[in-house]
């Protein structure tokens, strides 16, 4: 019992103190445990990361609730895209705005009109995997 108690405690104490955890939001949230969004949300969780969702619909995943509107969120840091290229152009500027650090484009969402944008804007642009890039260390 002991045990466990000391290690919730740093786990705690790791996702409150840790300087590398970042705020994402992920655009394309769903609730079907079977789509990567969903995936990626709860290991996102799972790993500490505050994470905001946007997605079509009013959802929840891990505790995290999906907002339907694009709000003017702050402070994020990492925007995990699950959007196909065909359905981007409607959060071109608003991503812009939001001015994060990165986006993350994962497998089936590459865009190099968009990617070209964020470029131009001084974001960084990654083709990457969210889960693979947590489950590596590498987030």
């Amino acid at each position: 019992m002991f045990i466990i108690f000391v290690v919730q405690l740093k786990q705690l104490c790791n996702k409150t103190t840790n300087s590398n955890m970042k705020k994402t939001l992920v655009i394309g949230a769903s609730e079907n445990p079977d789509r990567y969004a969903y995936k990626a949300i709860t290991a996102l969780v799972a790993h500490g990361h505050e994470v905001k969702a946007l997605g079509l619909k009013k959802g929840n995943v891990a505790g995290i609730e999906f907002d339907t509107e694009q709000l003017p969120y702050q402070g994020i840091d990492t925007v995990s895209l699950y959007v196909g290229p065909q359905n981007q152009p409607s959060y071109y500027e608003f991503i812009e705005k939001l001015q994060p650090k990165r986006v993350l484009f994962n497998p089936g969402t590459e865009n190099s009109e968009f990617q070209a944008r964020l470029i131009a804007k001084g974001i960084e642009v990654e083709e990457a995997c969210t889960l693979v890039l947590l489950s590596t260390n590498q987030y």
